[in-house]
């Protein structure tokens, strides 16, 4: 089991004040609302990317980020990590080896987006559909057990029940049942934050499930095959891009999983009856 994330940098809510009409009538009142605050990824004093994120999990956010996004290949070559908050937001300051930040510089690419945009700003095609690796072939998961998994996630989201605003990334194991959970305003980044937990956990992605309360986009999938994640389930649908994508990596994509069912759409193999 992963130890609990750290105390968050800045709130991740705020009650604040609403007119609720209802059948009966108009109620003045409060509402808890989800917070969003710019998150810089700077990287040897270079801003590499701007995310609108629940400020939460940072150091998580900041190693996941850095994995998917193949700026490093291991925690290691992250020398040093600070994180700065200021009135325009949160600043995650990271030194890497030297070898990596000049690969880094070499690539030139830059991301500025909304809620959790995973290609704005990309500078090329082919790095927008940069070939993944491919999984390994050994997890097999019991169909029951996907509906049983989906309903672990949806009651563990304590952010999304206060205020039904944010996403969540989840890791499944067989015998635990949910290993890591991480939730944001972007459904990217709160599968970021799930691989970065893992990674700082030294736990592996291999022998699991990742659970989605998102619809299924191509860097969803980039994401998880980063990860090394053999199996995807998703509350939502999947683009046919991100459906492609999942056959290439050998992953399973599960997805529109609702409490009556879901649909199988790569590798149907691993999920058995």
């Amino acid at each position: 089991m992963l130890a609990d994330p750290k105390k968050d940098v800045a709130p991740v809510s705020t009650n604040l004040a609403r007119l609720a009409f209802r059948s009966d009538g108009r109620e003045e009142g409060f509402r808890e609302i989800a917070e969003e605050t710019a998150v810089a990824l700077t990287y040897g004093g270079s801003t590499q990317a701007v995310m609108m994120a629940t400020p939460a999990d940072l150091e998580d956010f900041a190693a996941g980020f850095s994995l998917t996004e193949r700026i490093v290949r291991s925690l290691s070559e992250i020398e040093s990590l600070e994180i700065v908050s200021s009135k325009d937001g949160v600043d995650i300051q990271m030194w890497l080896a030297k070898p990596r930040l000049d690969a880094l510089a070499a690539r030139r690419r830059y991301l500025a987006g909304p809620t959790g945009c995973g290609l704005c700003g990309v500078d090329s095609l082919t790095e927008a559909t940069r070939p993944l690796p491919t999984v390994e072939n050994r997890v097999r998961l019991a169909s029951g057990i996907v509906t049983q998994a989906m309903r672990e996630l949806s009651s563990r989201q304590a952010l999304q029940k206060r205020t039904g605003a944010v996403h969540a990334a989840a890791f499944w194991r067989n015998g635990d049942g949910i290993v890591a959970l991480r939730e944001d305003v972007g459904r990217h980044n709160a599968l970021d934050k799930l691989v970065g937990a893992l990674a700082r956990g030294n736990e592996s992605g291999a022998d699991g499930v990742v659970l989605l309360t998102s619809r299924v986009s191509v860097e969803m999938v980039q994401k998880t095959a980063m990860l090394g994640t053999e199996i995807m389930v998703a509350v939502s649908a999947p683009t046919a891009l991100a459906i492609r994508t999942a056959e290439a990596a050998n992953i399973t994509l599960v997805a529109v999983a609702r409490a009556d069912g879901f649909e199988v759409f790569t590798h149907p193999h691993r999920i058995v009856a």
